[in-house]
């Protein structure tokens, strides 16, 4: 399944795509796609849905994250070997974990906002995880049991902020607008392999990210297996799994984004993202 929300922000709606690619309205079914309703008993009862029955929606509103009330949005930096070098720093021996805030989330198609202050504010393609069910101290041979499905994220960042000064990861990770989810959340079944997903990105027609999930230094399971030692993972919550190369801190010169750019970026099975940079008002 292909589970998305709609309409203004802090109002969206659940939804899901038919096989004719056109939007269902889930709002009689289900109150949103969050909490319970990604458990695994729920999604079995919404692969019963006939979805062609249900209220069609107008495919212009907007589209809001995926998922709703997210609890929290745990992010795995350096997580590809070539992302690292271009970063100058050497590849993990274990995960990198930071936390983006959940008021960054934003939809697929909303503008990036460039902070106040900011110089350096950076694109990065990301394959999204989102937890189904409740992990904790899971092996990673069932770790993909807790999934309920996978989606885009662009984790959005200032450089600056994240490096200089007390260089701090989530200052630099957590403005406004610098997680845009989705647009749909596809459900796991759809993905039998995480480990071999292709995704791209680019800004104004320009392809700066070109990878696969077949380079992560720590793969999805793993990740999860690993972050359910330190914190439990609950249904909603997000885990970002890092980033191929080509980012605009790696570019010789770095090229960072600036008001009237347009970034697009997809992967493989879970949609297209595009967003217009504006200056923060």
């Amino acid at each position: 399944m292909k589970l998305l929300r709609y309409g203004e922000s802090g109002q969206e709606r659940p939804a899901a795509l038919d096989a004719n690619g056109q939007i269902r309205d889930l709002s009689d079914i289900i109150e949103d796609l969050a909490g319970d309703a990604l458990l695994p008993e729920s999604f079995d009862r919404l692969r019963q849905l006939d979805l062609c029955r249900l209220p069609l929606v107008n495919s212009q509103l907007r589209l809001g994250p995926c998922v709703g009330r997210v609890g929290k949005f745990v992010c795995i930096g350096l997580n590809y070997a070539d992302h690292a070098a271009e970063s100058g720093v050497a590849v993990p021996s274990e995960p990198v974990v930071f936390m983006k805030a959940t008021s960054a989330i934003c939809g697929p198609e909303d503008d990036i906002m460039i902070p106040r202050g900011s110089e350096k504010t950076d694109w990065e393609v990301e394959l999204g995880v989102v937890i189904g069910k409740l992990a904790k101290y899971v092996s990673e041979a069932d770790a993909l049991s807790h999934v309920a499905g996978y989606c885009v994220v662009n984790d959005v960042s200032e450089r600056a902020f994240q490096f200089e000064g007390t260089g701090q990861w989530v200052k630099g990770k957590s403005a406004d607008t610098f997680g845009p989810v989705g647009p749909w959340l596809v459900t796991a079944d759809e993905i039998p392999d995480p480990q071999s997903i292709n995704m791209w990105l680019e800004v104004d027609g320009h392809r700066f990210q070109q990878g696969s999930t077949k380079t992560m230094v720590f793969g999805v399971a793993y990740l999860i297996s690993y972050l359910s030692r330190f914190m439990s993972l609950h249904p909603g919550d997000i885990i970002s799994t890092g980033t191929p190369p080509g980012v605009g801190m790696g570019q010789r010169p770095p090229i960072y984004l600036g008001a009237g750019n347009v970034v697009r970026l997809s992967i493989e099975g879970l949609g297209q993202q595009r967003q217009r940079v504006v200056a923060y008002d």
